[in-house]
């Protein structure tokens, strides 16, 4: 077992967990394969209005706020909401939802991007005929999912039912996907989505050995797990707050008493998370990427993240009680 004697504990209190820059994306090229049509100019700003452009069309077709950001998550994580980019490494993707050549891009019967835009008189690699195309698809396909998209109640159900019955990707990238949807969410979104009658986070299993958190592990309401010794004590207490005992005194918190904790979770990509009953996360640890990591109580008064090959990540800096 490793120690930790030198880092000092640290609150990531954020919305998002998962710190993505809003560039970053899972099928996009580095470059488009064929710009007509196009403005070239790749900036910032250009990726920005294409979003905010997309959020604007979904929510004048008549979706909630929070479904459309969901939508417009999807394809920034698909493209950058790029019309003109084509899939890295040569793959068959194209547009802003990657529809793959040989298929929804331009073979499909009555389904594809380019029949459509031959049909409209509109160029293929257009934001507005892609975007276009997008809700032909929804609504002319009930196998697209927009009957579930629209009964979704929150941004993240919204999120994965439009990756799941529209997108219908390989390696999703879910996460990525539900933090670009709040990020255009808070970007734009003057109303908040409706607040769930009952909580939508939901509890992970707790550890059945003591001391560890596994990958999915973690605490409910009114939950504890204590070190192997059984001196210390992680509680997730019904205020809110996370706390590390050590027969009775507590030693270190998450400090969200009052801010609606009700889960922690270490989760599968290496971030030990607090979230509140609607998935928004309190506190983390901030070391997702380092999937196989596992959470510690330890005898020496320690709460440390271990990565899969024992190296130390995070701690709560309690060492020597």
């Amino acid at each position: 077992m490793i120690t930790l004697t030198n880092l000092t504990s640290h609150f990531i209190k954020a919305a998002a967990v998962i710190a993505l820059g809003s560039m970053v994306t899972g099928c996009v090229v580095q470059s488009a394969d064929d710009t007509s049509g196009e403005d070239s100019e790749d900036s910032s700003d250009a990726l920005t209005s294409n979003e905010k452009t997309a959020y604007e069309f979904f929510v004048a077709k008549g979706l909630k706020n929070f479904q459309s950001a969901a939508v417009v998550g999807n394809l920034m994580q698909e493209s950058s909401v790029n019309p003109a980019v084509a899939q890295y490494g040569g793959g068959p993707g194209r547009g802003i939802a990657q529809w793959s050549v040989g298929g929804r891009w331009d073979h499909d019967g009555s389904d594809n991007v380019v029949w459509y835009a031959n049909k409209h008189g509109e160029g293929a690699k257009t934001l507005h005929l892609q975007l276009e195309f997008v809700w032909y698809e929804l609504t002319t396909f009930s196998g697209y999912g927009l009957s579930s998209l629209k009964s979704s109640s929150n941004i993240t159900s919204a999120t994965v039912d439009f990756q799941d019955k529209f997108e219908g990707c390989g390696q999703c990238d879910e996460g990525n996907r539900v933090h670009y949807a709040k990020q255009v969410l808070a970007a734009y979104g003057s109303e908040a989505p409706p607040k769930p009658s009952k909580p939508t986070q939901p509890l992970p299993s707790k550890p059945a050995v003591c001391g560890v958190f596994k990958p999915g592990q973690g605490l409910g309401p009114e939950q504890d797990v204590k070190s192997c010794d059984g001196r210390f004590e992680l509680i997730m207490q019904n205020d809110g707050n996370l706390v590390l005992y050590m027969e009775g005194k507590a030693l270190w918190a998450t400090g969200t008493n009052g801010h609606d904790g009700y889960a922690m979770v270490m989760q599968s990509d290496g971030n030990f998370v607090l979230y509140n009953p609607y998935e928004k996360a309190l506190f983390a640890s901030g070391t997702n990427g380092h999937s196989g990591s596992t959470l510690h109580v330890q005898n020496d008064g320690n709460l440390v993240v271990y990565s899969s090959t024992g190296h130390a990540l995070w701690d709560s800096g309690t060492y020597g009680h």
